[in-house]
């Protein structure tokens, strides 16, 4: 089991930065992928950003590209995700996932955290 807890989020002005952090529990993290999504109220869970277990190869929904970056430290276990020049619009409850490949689809991720929240004030 892989335990994923997620820290960074809060309230931050439009054009402002936050940086997402999550941390898993077992030296399994180097050999998973790892993605964030977000959901928003009364939306779906929407992707955001991976990272393959190498950090070789990432991918980013296209309201991400250019202004989040996805990074990990598999001597942390930890996978990270930058956000700048933050918009009201990225007002969502963050989670991270871990799975055995990376991927778009929230299916392919085995391990959920709890989520933390950020709001985007105008």
């Amino acid at each position: 089991q892989v335990q994923l807890v997620e820290s960074g989020g809060g309230l931050v002005q439009a054009g402002g930065s936050l940086r997402l952090s999550c941390a898993a529990s077992r030296r399994t993290f180097s050999t998973s992928a790892m993605g964030w999504f977000r959901q928003a109220p009364g939306e779906e869970r929407d992707f955001v950003a991976a990272i393959d277990r190498s950090a070789g190869s990432t991918y980013y929904a296209d309201s991400a590209k250019g202004r989040f970056t996805i990074s990990r430290d598999n001597a942390k276990n930890t996978v990270y995700l930058q956000m700048n020049s933050l918009k009201p619009e990225d007002t969502a409850v963050y989670y991270c996932a871990a799975g055995r490949r990376i991927s778009y689809s929230g299916g392919s991720y085995n391990y959920w955290g709890q989520g933390t929240q950020v709001t985007v004030s105008s």
